[in-house]
């Protein structure tokens, strides 16, 4: 049995899921997917690693088919709900999808499509009552879920994870961040990616605690959550994007000061609050700290190795860094001829671990040149390690701008930049120059019109070395971002 259902069956009574006004046990989660499973399976004992694409809404419907196909020995294949046709076309031709479940609200994007294409098409809501089958014994070697990553270059590329995978990825976490049956956790992210999926959704179900769902994002709706919940017997939990924080903390600023006092009390409450998925400004990990009490933990991780690094849950987390090794995971900083490089310098980090996915699909060039020969992961992302806390630099590929003979972080000239009080938010990036190599230029949302760029320059100069300060400013109303609430930097260049 895999582990995730056998976790279950430890708290059958435990209330698992809330959603859309309702509660469901540990039990009942066990029995629906176990009943869904059954009818992926039909005529068959086994799916035997048969793709099953499903678009489905946040909640306890999204676990159970989630579970359903694992059970079933299926390979799981979320897809982003928010998606054009043609981006969820590609996903299901590439990875030759056979089985299409959704949601009603979405069955007819995909229903033509499942029938040029001949899928067995599965909509939730209508579906027949079947005896439970046998279901097949299922071996923590065999491909669990395919997740679509774009990383920076060319189509994005199913990264492909073991049961062994994702039960390394959950089991490090729950032990690393004390996860308990008493978590009560809400769950905003998208669920498409790692952060949603392994870090919200199922450490929390592995240690027996509850996920609650809001399908729709809104910081009304967040701290509605925060202020309703008022029980001791559970540990709040909130898991967020940086994106998210900064809306948060926007909104938190225009209420009231009875409705903040009241808001910050709430807080206080919480068990932990992690931010992800993108680098965490400093300024917003120390206006959320007044705002809320809590000090931020801030993690690092991709789609291909689940969380590799983290601050602490026990001792300092560390303002602007990601932190250190998680237990069973190994990871160096090396040069661009793969030599380990001294402390204090910077370099890629490579991943070893059971967390490190196994291939991408149908991708053998792709997978080998991913791995050093040796068996590491090659994440291209640039860190320094300062004093046992690594700090990311950037993404080699676009964080990483070398102009005129220096290599330039990207993301600390943000953070300077963010600290200028007429400025709310920015991204950095480089463009390609023929005097330069590239060009440090800056995208900013202000707020204050009267923004004088030439003082803001003199500003920066004061600040850092004028080879880091940009050469080109652009005010822009908002920032492009992914579902993750990462700047797409490739899109952002080309207001410049």
């Amino acid at each position: 049995m895999l582990k995730i259902i056998n976790q279950a069956h430890q708290n059958p009574n435990n209330t698992a899921i809330v959603s859309a006004g309702k509660s469901y046990s540990y039990q009942a989660l066990l029995d629906e997917s176990q009943a869904f499973a059954s009818i992926l399976l039909a005529n068959q004992a086994d799916l035997s690693e048969s793709r099953v694409a499903f678009m489905v809404v946040a909640g306890f419907d999204y676990v159970k088919v989630q579970w359903g196909i694992w059970q079933a020995g299926g390979i799981a294949v979320p897809l982003c709900t928010t998606h054009p046709l043609a981006s969820l076309q590609y996903v299901i031709e590439d990875t030759a999808t056979e089985i299409i479940v959704v949601s009603p609200e979405y069955e007819a994007i995909l229903k033509d499509l499942a029938t040029e294409k001949g899928i067995r098409l599965i909509v939730l809501g209508n579906l027949p009552t079947i005896s439970i089958k046998s279901l097949p014994p299922i071996a923590s070697t065999r491909r669990a879920m395919i997740l679509y990553t774009s990383g920076t270059t060319n189509l994005p590329k199913g990264v492909v994870t073991t049961h062994n995978n994702l039960e390394a990825q959950i089991s490090t976490l729950v032990n690393a961040w004390e996860y308990t049956p008493k978590d009560h956790i809400l769950c905003i992210l998208p669920l498409h990616h790692v952060h949603g999926i392994i870090n919200v959704i199922s450490c929390t179900l592995w240690a027996g605690g509850k996920v609650e769902f809001l399908p729709n994002f809104s910081a009304e709706g967040v701290f509605k959550f925060f202020s309703s919940k008022t029980t001791e017997d559970e540990n709040l939990v909130f898991m967020a994007v940086p994106t998210i924080y900064f809306k948060l903390i926007a909104h938190f600023e225009s209420l009231s000061n009875e409705e903040q006092r009241a808001l910050s009390k709430d807080m206080k409450r919480f068990r932990l609050m992690v931010s992800g998925s993108a680098a965490l400004p400093v300024s917003v990990m120390e206006k959320w700290e007044t705002i809320s009490g809590h000090r931020l933990l801030e993690r690092y991780g991709m789609t291909e190795i689940g969380m590799a690094i983290s601050n602490p849950y026990h001792g300092e987390r560390r303002a602007g860094h990601i932190g250190q090794a998680l237990p069973g995971v190994d990871v160096r900083l090396v040069d661009e001829e793969n030599n380990i490089v001294p402390k204090g310098e910077a370099g890629e980090i490579q991943i070893k671990g059971a967390n490190v996915f196994q291939e991408y699909w149908q991708k053998k060039e792709a997978t080998e040149n991913t791995f050093t020969e040796d068996g590491w992961f090659k994440t291209g992302d640039v860190a320094v390690d300062e004093d046992g806390y690594y700090k990311i630099l950037g993404r080699s590929s676009i964080d990483i701008i070398k102009s005129g003979g220096y290599k330039i972080s990207a993301l600390e000239i943000e953070e300077v930049l963010r600290t200028h009080s007429a400025i709310s938010d920015c991204s950095v990036v480089g463009i390609d120059n023929e005097e330069w190599g590239e060009l440090v230029v800056a995208a900013i949302i202000v707020n204050d019109s009267s923004l004088d760029i030439n003082a803001l320059n003199t500003w920066m100069r004061e600040r850092m070395p004028s080879y880091r300060v940009p050469r080109r400013y652009k005010i822009v109303d908002e920032l492009p971002r992914n579902a993750m609430g990462k700047v797409t930097k490739n899109e952002l260049k080309q207001l410049f």
